[in-house]
Parts: structure tokens; C-alpha cells; sequence
């Protein structure tokens, strides 16, 4: 047997009193041929490594759960140096769904078990976890375009105010829109002011009707800045007409807000972000609408007889009311958000015709708000009518979990299957990440979600997967990274008076550095939220939704993304290359990128002390590409001032100092 296989089995596990041990690990090819998702129709091997005494007396099974049903699999056997192995093929179904599988040993009239959710598992008396093989409609493909950019997240109120042209209304003075139609509206005179979190007077809860003037002209004249960050995608937080600074209760699709502009801005925007080589998607909330809106009409402030006005309004049907008027159904319950019936016809003949005209206005992607709660059929249909606008188009979903097994009140959900979504936020990367980088996980723990999450979604949803680590909905980067309490630990009023130390700050902005190198090191496009390359901290909602400090920013962190974007999309090894992980200690992780004759290799050190280790090619074994790492002669560190590593052996001698991150590029 290989190296590799050897490596492989030195955590198997004893079970007692027999003499026998077993291994089976999904992420290497030994063992689950090929690996990863499986198209409709393709064939697989998954084979299982019996040792000991007592192997020679077991018969082995394998428990496959197929078109839901249960399979229970005689398999092929043979005899090497390192065992017995128990080899089962299985073809995957012609049409898309999930495959449960686990390993059946009877041994000497005792049952045994073999599973595990991922990776190397586990040999047990009882019934175990299923491995999970997700099959995709093979006809699947995601755009190049978008695989291969780095997004950009905008809330466009916070982001950068326009100016106007002679004559022209500011921002704020088109708040007056809002006036008119009887909504509270309180205006930051000062950019550099804090958001309001507290209820206004005579108010009992907080409302975020609080504006600082950021529009979509003011983005248009930043193009040049995000440019120089590398950005390929402008990913805006909903754009359209709304009662709110966060517009996620839509009052019209068709109608961009008035603070941000106008649907000349739009399309002005698109046009002037096409000729810097950087695309537009939009956000789209269509589980639900805003109270206050042309299409429920609550308080009258629409000229249209709204859904609340009775079974007479054309919107009638898309709303769910248990008892007429004010007992409707609402997104979690907040009754300034009715939810809509999403497969009511004309709601989705409406939601086609706002497709149709955004898209064709210049948006190239679209993120699915809440996509948890968005039937499946809605989705789909969705998608077909955007790739009919636009065969390049992008559809991505809001989805905080495992994405390949998620379930929801409707069950399991579709998404992977290649009939949907093209891929979804990446949230798992981020808890992972920002996890091991506080010292709430270790580097095993990290390269376990990484490889499990390459090992279970299809590969083009694999590659289009958005690598957040900070969004509207999360706390600021750096402020999680320097230890800033959960975001449940204090109450808002908490929150506003929360100071991070210099020490707190100094360890975070380190530990950034190291979550940029390993985002920007994976083969998916990293999502940057904006302000976060300036060091800007905060809590939760609305303080993560400060103003981008310009003129203040931190120039060191900020030239570093500007590297980190020039490095990315200058070679090819990290916009196309595969990649495979390497936990080499509890502190220290590995990505290391392929692509034709170049390799990369970035390490990043969370501890406090330098550490000093040899890389081998056979230290990589699991994944698709371990069977091919290989080291060129000389890397230059293209983080440390371009510094060169020459491999000799075949091997890397590495010193990375406490805190640090290296880049290695081959040289060709």
C-alpha cells in the first residue's frame, strides 16, 4: 500500500474484546472512488479496511439508503499487506438526491458498525452516522465570471453619498419622498455619526428609519476605489423602494428607493461598473413584502387598494389572512412583514416581470433573501425565467447551514441539485474560520468543515460558493476576531457603549490578516463587506452598519485586501486551481492551490510563537487533488517581501512567526 494509506490508517480504532479494527474515509480516493458529489447515473467504489486477528472471520455489508429505500450490498473482497478490503459499487440514481451509506461487519456472531458524517469514522455495537453522497443533475454548470470574481457587499445607505450636480436634489432632500408619505424619517447631518439604535420619543421599539444619504451615484463615483480592491462584483443590499434605512420590507420592486436615486442611477451604475470589469447583483426579498406597501397597502399611503383593504385588491391572493384585516401571516411574526403565498400565479408572474426588468436594466446576479423559506418549486421556477433573461445570470441563496442536507418545515430542501440555487452565502466558512482563529476550535476541527463541505456539494456550487466572514447580519469582523462578546451577551444599550481595548484591537487586526489570507486563498469568491478592509468595528444590528470611515481608514489593512485582490486575480492557480487542506498542527493550517503547472501554498500561524516544520507532498491526503501535490523547486511569499522558499527533497522547510501568514507562488 501507499504512503498514504498508511498515513491514513493510524487512527483506526480497537474494538474490544475483538481483535479488529477498521477504516474507511470518504475524502480519500483509496477508499471512495471517485470522491465528492456524484452526477446523476455515475458510478462509485466505496471500499472499507478490515485488521486485526479477528478480520478474517467477518463478512461486510454496506447499508444504502437510494430512492428511499434501504439497500443492504454484498461486496467484493481482497487480501493485501495492509488488510482485507471489502470493495461495493453503487451507481448513483438517474435522478437528483441525497445517498446514505454505513458499513455492516459481522464478526465471530457479533454486529459491528462503521460511519461517520464526513471524513475517517468511527466502529461501533450501535447504529452509527450515515456518510452522505449528494447526486446532481450532471447538465449542471455555474458561470466562469462569477466563480472567479471577488464581491464586494454594499449597504447602500452607509456606503458613500453621491454628488449632486447643480440644481440636483442631495440624498436626504429626496427623503422628503418618505415625508410625503406619512413614514418618521430622522437624517444624520454628520456622516461620522453612530446609528441610531434607540426608539424614538412616544416609540416603544427601535426603528431603523435613521439615513446618512449613501446612494447609488455615490457608488458609481467610488467605482475606481473598489477597482483597486480587485472587485468583480457589487453585491447591494436591497435597493428598491421601502420604509426602512434596510429595505428588506419592500414597498415597490419596480421602483428604486429615492434616497439612493433613480432607475436612470441604476442603470447608470451597471453601465459605468461594466467598464471597470465589475457586475451587479441584487438582492431579492420575495418571502415577504412590507406592511407599508403598493401591495398590502396597510395605512393607505398608496393610491392602490392593497391586500389589507379586502378580497377586491389583485394582491389579495398573495397574502395568507387567517382573520381579515390585521391577522395575517408575517416573517417571524413581525407584523410589518406579511409573507406572501410565493406560488400564488400572479405573484409569480410579477416577480418574473421584476426579474426581467433589473436584469435587463444591467444586474447580472441576484441572492435569494431568506431562501429557507421559499418553496422549492418558487426557486426553481426563479431560476429558469433568470437563465431565460440571461443564460450568464447568477442565482444565489441566503442559507446559514449545510446547504447540501438543509432542512425546513418542507423538508429537506433542493438546493444543490443543479435545479435551483447556483450556490448560497458561505456562512459555514466563516463560523469555521473566525472559530479556529479565536481559539474556539484547532486546525483539525477547520480543515473538518472545509472538507467536508468540498466533499458534499457538487462542484460548480462548490466553486460559486460566496466566502463571507462579516455581513449585515453579523457582527463586524474585527471586532469578532478581537473577542468581542456574542452578539446575545448585551443589549443594545450594552452594544453602544462597548469599547475594545488597543490589546483587544491590536490581536484582532492580526488575526484579520489571517482571515483574509486564507479567504482569499480558497477556490471560491471571497465576499469582502464593506469597511471591513478600513477596520471599522461593531456589534450587531444596526451597529455593524457604520458609515465607511473615509479619509479614516486603517491604510495598513486596506493594503493589504488591495494585494490580496491584485494577487487573486493575477494568477491563475488561485482563480482555477483545486485545492486540498492540511491541518499541520493544532495552531497552524495549510491551503495549498493547483492549477496546470502551477502550485500555491498559504499557511497561516494562530499561535504566539514561531513555528518551524518540514512540508511533504504526502502530508496532503485527503481530497481529490492529494494524489497530485507536488512542490516546484522555489516559492516566492508574496505576504512577507516577496521572500523565496526552495524545496529541497521534494519537500518545504517553513519558520512562520506568531500571528503571521505566508503566500507562496511558485516560480516559473
Amino acid at each position: 500500500m501507499s504512503s498514504r494509506m498508511a498515513i491514513s490508517s493510524s487512527s483506526v480504532l480497537m474494538c474490544k474484546p475483538m481483535n479488529l479494527s477498521a477504516t474507511h474515509n470518504s475524502r480519500i480516493i483509496d477508499y471512495r472512488r471517485p470522491l465528492g458529489a456524484l452526477r446523476c447515473g455515475e458510478k462509485a467504489v466505496l471500499s472499507i479496511r478490515l485488521s486485526g486477528r479477528d478480520a478474517y472471520c467477518c463478512n461486510v455489508y454496506l447499508r444504502l439508503w437510494k430512492d428511499g429505500a434501504e439497500q443492504i450490498l454484498n461486496g467484493s473482497r481482497h487480501t493485501d499487506a495492509d488488510g482485507i478490503w471489502y470493495g461495493f459499487e453503487i451507481s448513483a440514481p438517474e435522478r437528483p438526491q441525497l445517498l446514505w451509506y454505513y458499513f455492516i461487519i459481522d464478526c465471530g456472531g457479533k454486529r459491528f458498525y462503521y460511519g461517520s458524517r464526513s471524513g475517517e469514522g468511527r466502529l461501533s455495537s450501535t447504529l452509527p452516522e450515515d456518510y452522505q453522497i449528494t447526486c446532481y443533475n450532471g447538465s449542471f454548470t455555474v458561470p466562469e465570471w462569477f466563480c472567479e470574481s471577488i464581491v464586494y457587499q454594499i449597504f447602500p445607505d452607509r456606503f458613500n453619498c453621491g454628488t449632486p450636480e447643480p440644481g440636483e436634489k442631495t440624498s436626504l432632500d429626496r427623503a422628503d419622498f418618505h415625508r410625503s408619505m406619512g413614514r418618521r424619517i430622522r437624517i444624520h447631518e454628520d456622516w461620522s455619526d453612530e446609528p441610531c439604535y434607540l426608539p424614538e420619543e412616544g416609540c416603544k421599539f427601535y426603528s431603523p428609519n435613521d439615513y446618512f444619504g449613501g446612494d447609488l451615484k455615490g457608488i458609481t463615483e467610488k467605482l475606481p476605489y473598489l477597482a483597486s480592491l480587485g472587485i468583480k462584483v457589487i453585491y447591494l443590499n436591497p435597493i428598491f423602494e421601502a420604509a426602512s434605512n434596510h429595505r428588506y420590507n419592500t414597498s415597490d420592486y419596480l421602483s428604486i428607493d429615492p434616497i439612493l436615486g433613480s432607475e436612470y442611477d441604476f442603470a447608470k451604475l451597471t453601465e459605468k461598473a461594466a467598464e471597470y470589469g465589475i457586475s451587479v447583483m441584487l438582492d431579492g426579498v420575495f418571502s415577504h413584502t412590507g406592511d407599508d406597501s403598493v401591495y398590502f397597502n396597510k395605512y393607505g399611503h398608496y393610491s392602490s387598494l392593497g391586500a389589507y383593504s379586502g378580497k377586491g385588491s389583485p394582491y389579495y391572493d398573495w397574502y395568507d389572512f387567517r382573520r381579515f384585516p390585521d391577522d395575517y401571516r408575517c416573517w417571524w411574526n413581525f407584523d410589518t412583514l406579511p409573507e406572501v403565498n410565493e406560488m400564488t400565479p400572479s405573484y409569480v408572474e410579477f416577480i418574473y416581470s421584476v426579474l426581467q426588468k433589473w436584469t435587463t436594466l444591467g444586474a447580472r446576479a441576484w441572492r435569494l433573501d431568506v431562501a429557507d423559506e421559499l418553496p422549492d418549486d418558487f426557486i426553481k421556477l426563479l431560476r429558469a425565467r433568470l437563465k431565460s433573461i440571461n443564460p450568464e445570470a447568477v442565482l444565489l441563496g441566503e442559507v446559514w447551514e449545510d446547504a447540501s442536507n438543509k432542512t425546513w418545515e418542507r423538508g429537506l430542501r433542493e438546493y444543490v441539485y443543479g435545479h435551483e440555487l447556483d450556490s448560497v452565502m458561505n456562512y459555514p466558512f466563516a463560523d469555521a474560520l473566525c472559530d479556529f482563529l479565536t481559539g474556539r476550535s484547532d486546525a483539525l476541527t477547520l480543515n473538518d468543515a472545509l472538507a467536508s463541505q468540498q466533499e458534499r456539494y457538487p462542484e460548480p456550487f462548490y466553486r460559486a460558493c460566496m466566502n463571507v466572514l462579516g455581513s449585515h447580519d453579523t457582527q463586524r469582523l474585527l471586532s469578532v476576531l478581537s473577542g468581542a462578546p456574542d452578539k446575545h451577551a448585551l443589549s443594545r444599550e450594552e452594544q453602544a457603549e462597548f469599547i475594545l481595548t488597543d490589546e483587544q484591537l491590536s490581536l484582532g487586526r492580526k488575526r484579520q490578516k489571517l482571515a483574509a489570507a486564507i479567504q482569499y486563498s480558497m477556490p471560491q469568491p471571497p465576499c469582502l463587506y464593506y469597511a471591513d478592509e478600513a477596520g471599522v468595528t461593531g456589534l450587531s444590528d444596526p451597529f455593524n452598519r457604520k458609515t465607511y470611515p473615509w479619509g479614516r481608514e486603517d491604510a495598513e489593512m486596506l493594503e493589504l485586501y488591495r494585494l490580496l485582490g491584485h494577487i487573486r486575480n493575477t494568477n491563475p492557480v488561485l482563480l482555477r486551481g483545486e485545492a486540498c487542506f492540511l491541518p499541520i498542527n493544532a495552531d497552524v493550517f495549510a491551503v495549498y492551490r493547483k492549477h496546470e503547472d502551477s502550485s500555491a501554498i498559504t499557511i497561516v500561524n494562530r499561535s504566539n510563537a514561531t513555528v518551524r516544520f518540514e512540508l511533504r507532498p504526502c502530508d496532503f491526503i485527503e481530497g481529490n487533488l492529494a494524489p497530485q501535490v507536488e512542490f516546484s523547486a522555489c516559492y516566492t511569499d508574496l505576504l512577507n517581501e516577496n521572500t523565496e522558499h526552495k524545496a529541497e527533497g521534494g519537500s518545504l522547510l517553513i519558520e512562520i512567526n506568531a500571528l503571521t501568514a505566508c503566500m507562496l507562488l511558485s516560480k516559473q
